[in-house]
């Protein structure tokens, strides 16, 4: 949640006038993320968050807004967006779209054990059946046709080795179909930073809904085990808590390997844009692309099968 574009205090105090969530008493931006700007809002009602957007449609994110409405409304632990008097969940804010959501408690996890990664396993599933019914969802902003393209449009800022891996993991995914795997709506960042966690060790908060959209609901957990599980006990753990609501398919056991290298490869191209084709702003997180490097690498030498 990096800060791109600054926020006065008159004129956010004028913007949340009419969301009827009192006076405002501070805000200050928050640096971490990578996408769009974000603050800590406090009012004479409590605290919340402020999100202006950067780069996203105003149709997607009437979307990404009602999506995590629809979430925190079926009970899961969702930032709830506040509408204005017409039903808007977001209104311009010093010329980006912006919206204001609810503040949920708990904290992130830097080492998670096994027992948070079976819980959110869990609600990973949870949140899949919840959206599946969800109308007019967008396809995977960084789905199979992004990864070719920003991939492709990459390869003369790599080095040698770089660009040829690149290259060849842009092929080998090119032949991969997951249209007969099971599909609907994705989370696609559940990263450990965007969950918060109580003190029962349950997840209390779900959050950044702003990369999601319709893919293969195996994507998603291949990128909260790309993250969150450095070993085996702790994928056994991730995928038993979520095959306890939703039971993995013997299609997703087979396309596992492949799934879980484009997962890799999806977060390496996004980290690489960044540190190639850099945005100007006040605060901004550029995370290392080595990192999902070298995890493609590890699962094309060696690659694992989906635990149970």
């Amino acid at each position: 949640m990096s800060v791109y574009t600054l926020v006065g205090r008159d004129e956010l105090a004028a913007w949340l006038r009419p969301l009827a969530v009192g006076e405002l008493i501070e805000h200050a931006g928050i640096a971490a993320g990578m996408q769009n700007s974000n603050y800590f809002v406090t009012t004479a009602h409590g605290r919340f968050v402020l999100t202006l957007f950067e780069s996203i449609a105003p149709a997607t994110l009437a979307f990404y807004l009602r999506l995590q409405a629809h979430l925190a409304d079926a009970g899961l632990p969702c930032p709830h967006p506040y509408a204005d008097p017409q039903g808007n969940y977001w209104r311009m804010l010093c010329g980006k779209p912006a919206a204001l959501l609810s503040c949920l408690p708990g904290r992130a996890i830097e080492e998670p054990t096994a027992v948070h990664c079976r819980a959110i396993g869990a609600a990973l599933a949870r949140l899949h059946l919840a959206a599946a019914g969800l109308a007019d969802a967008p396809a995977n902003p960084c789905g199979a046709a992004w990864r070719q393209a920003v991939g492709s449009s990459l390869l003369a800022a790599l080095s040698t080795d770089e660009a040829a891996l690149l290259a060849d993991e842009l092929t080998f995914q090119s032949a991969q179909n997951w249209k007969a795997l099971p599909q609907g709506v994705i989370h696609a960042d559940l990263f450990r930073d965007n969950v918060l966690w109580d003190d029962c060790g349950q997840p209390s908060g779900l959050l950044d809904f702003y990369f999601a959209g319709t893919d293969a609901w195996l994507f998603d957990l291949a990128v909260v085990a790309n993250d969150w599980c450095p070993d085996g006990e702790k994928l056994s753990a991730l995928c038993g808590g979520y095959g306890e609501i939703r039971p993995l398919t013997d299609g997703e056991r087979v396309a596992w390997p492949a799934v879980r290298r484009a997962a890799a490869l999806r977060f390496w191209l996004l980290r690489l844009e960044a540190r190639h084709r850099p945005r100007a702003g006040e605060v901004v997180t550029v995370k290392n692309p080595d990192d999902f490097r070298h995890l493609l690498e590890k699962f094309r030498l060696a690659p694992d099968a989906l635990p149970g």
